[in-house]
């Protein structure tokens, strides 16, 4: 597939930015092209598509016997109609959610798209905090402060202990085992009422600001905080992506995605885009581990999906697999037209190996892309609709919003305001208070700046977390989103990630997660290899130390999901990392064992 569909009006936007400028360095960036008209609600795609295309392919998932579960537009509206009914036959207290404790799946997305018909919003908590650990006080915070109108988990076997000792006084329903936890509902039950006149009353009655959808913060920068999701938000931003990706008018998407509903990415940009647009989504029980990563890319090649949404560390677990598998590289990239990376920065080599991939498996590149948001943001921002040569530039502002560059230090912020943007934290005024500033911009916390003064059309590129980054002991400024990514790329393809130590020091260091690969190398092999990554990196920075990491140390212990070191989008918590593992922090600068310097 030739990427000159990407110069086609009818199937991109081409790139097109006004820039204003505003007093004391600021100035704001916004897209020339208007927001067209956006559905009232959710539902109105799921309504439009059981008319229009009833027996089109809508969502499948592999059952444990390894058959698939497959249901067309026409089977998944009269199943959310059934859910719908018995929802309403419960009479749930008002303004209280939907709360779901387990991964993707079908039960759950029927259940959630369920919800939503009828007005009540859905929050969907990450399952690690029942699948990883066994004390679930965080999870019992959660569900306190969320008070659920029904809890919904697929199997008792793992979540049934967290569900029973949560004290909570709300219908539980379980797909499996419900017999296991006193009161709880199967699943199947839901499904036996039919859909009575209730359900298109209260489908009606929505309004465009009722809450869709309640998502927590990833606490990568604080404690979690409930984010409101309305009807309006999440409808808007798919209407500004589809006047972006024009072609998605002319084929709907397939996609195999993993990236899980707790998080805006997989829930808000994904599911959306296929519920906006009529395609199809295959529920990927794979993820980026090990054992995992197979499973993704075997279903990959059975369904031969149109659009590749990943994590860089996604990319990053399948890349060794498809280098070494030709066959399956090639049905992986059958009817590829684009893949796409967010969550984190793509570092340069994972790029060029994605390519490498792409050229040898259909004897060209593939349109690799990303976009940038936020769970307030319901998430796109920003989006890269033209054909980029490498990593950094996370695209322009999408129709419908104002992005306000905002000088911090010798950062510009970035603050946003729209349509699409979130009304406020739920139950917390306060917070909601002070993530706007005085203009109504929502203040993210990232920092960017333009890839081309003079041409504001070619992009934005991405320039860190402004709380991440710190002053060394010198008084020098270090990046850490920036450098992050040039080490990656200066390790490959010794490095899953890395985190950036330096804070109240004197030198910038390295904690190494090595990839699998290099965790089975002969450590004075490994160490002489890392060394030389070492001395690339300060040649790069014109031979200077205070832009360059000075010592190294790989990490035998990979991160952890229980403790909150990696989410389950696959992305690295600097924070978490170096409060945990303070020691080896300690060890990295007073020249403790393992401590690599440059050769």
């Amino acid at each position: 597939m030739s990427l000159d569909w990407l110069n086609d009006p009818k199937l991109m936007a081409p790139p097109r930015a006004v820039r204003v400028q505003l007093d004391e360095g600021c100035f704001v960036l916004r897209s020339p092209e208007p927001l067209k008209h956006y559905a009232r609600c959710i539902g109105e795609s799921l309504e439009h598509w059981a008319a229009e295309t009833p027996q089109a392919p809508a969502f499948a998932e592999r059952n444990p016997d390894g058959s698939w579960q497959r249901l067309t537009w026409a089977e998944a509206r009269e199943r959310v109609g059934r859910i719908a009914q018995s929802l309403l036959d419960m009479q749930l207290p008002p303004n209280a959610p939907v709360v779901v404790l387990s991964d993707n799946g079908m039960e759950h997305l029927l259940l959630a798209l369920a919800a939503m018909h009828v007005a009540i919003p859905v929050c969907t908590v990450s399952s690690a905090f029942c699948r990883m650990t066994r004390d679930y006080s965080k999870l019992h915070g959660i569900l306190n402060t969320l008070g659920p109108a029904l809890v919904y988990a697929s199997d008792a076997a793992v979540y049934g202990a967290a569900m029973s000792s949560s004290g909570l006084n709300c219908p539980m329903v379980l797909g499996r085992g419900a017999e296991q936890v006193p009161g709880a509902i199967p699943f199947g039950v839901l499904l036996e009422k039919k859909e009575g006149p209730g359900v298109m009353q209260a489908f009606e009655a929505i309004t465009p600001d009722v809450h869709a959808k309640y998502l927590l913060t990833s606490g990568s920068t604080g404690h979690p905080k409930v984010v409101i999701n309305t009807h309006r938000m999440l409808c808007a931003n798919q209407q500004m992506i589809a006047q972006a990706w024009r072609f998605l008018a002319h084929e709907k998407p397939v996609l195999v995605d993993w990236l899980p509903w707790s998080h805006t990415f997989g829930a808000n940009h994904n599911l959306h885009m296929v519920l906006r647009n009529g395609g199809t989504l295959v529920i990927d029980e794979g993820r980026p581990a090990p054992g995992l990563i197979e499973k993704t890319l075997a279903n990959m090649a059975e369904v031969q999906p149109t659009i590749w949404f990943n994590v860089p560390r996604g990319f990053d677990m399948a890349l060794p697999i498809l280098e070494n598998d030709p066959g399956l590289a090639r049905k992986v990239f059958a009817r590829m037209r684009v893949v796409f990376y967010a969550g984190a920065a793509l570092p340069q080599a994972s790029w060029e190996r994605l390519q490498a991939v792409a050229r040898k498996a259909r004897g060209e590149e593939v349109w690799l892309t990303t976009s940038w948001g936020a769970t307030e943001t319901s998430p796109a921002i920003t989006s890269a609709h033209w054909q980029l040569d490498r990593a950094g530039v996370i695209g322009g502002v999408l129709p419908g919003l104002e992005l306000k560059f905002v000088p911090d230090g010798e950062k510009l912020e970035m603050r946003v305001r729209g349509v699409s943007i979130f009304p406020g934290y739920r139950n917390s005024p306060r917070q909601t208070t002070q993530a706007f500033d005085d203009e109504g911009y929502y203040c993210l916390g990232d920092a960017g700046y333009l890839f081309d003064e003079a041409h504001p059309e070619r992009g934005v590129v991405f320039d860190g977390r402004v709380a991440e980054d710190f002053k060394l002991t010198t008084g020098t400024w270090v990046s850490v989103g920036t450098l992050r990514v040039r080490a990656v790329s200066a390790l490959a393809p010794l490095a899953q990630d890395v985190v950036v130590t330096g804070h109240d020091r004197g030198e910038i260091g390295l904690l190494v997660f090595p990839t699998p690969a290099a965790a089975k190398m002969d450590k004075a092999e490994l160490a002489a290899r890392v060394a030389a990554a070492l001395r690339q990196l300060r040649e790069e920075a014109g031979g200077s130390s205070s832009h360059s990491p000075v010592r190294a140390l790989v990490l035998a212990e990979p991160p952890s999901v229980d403790t909150g070191e990696i989410t389950d989008k696959g992305y690295i918590n600097q924070r978490a990392v170096l409060q945990r593992r303070a020691e080896l922090v300690k060890r990295l600068y007073e020249g403790g064992e393992g401590v690599i310097l440059p050769a």
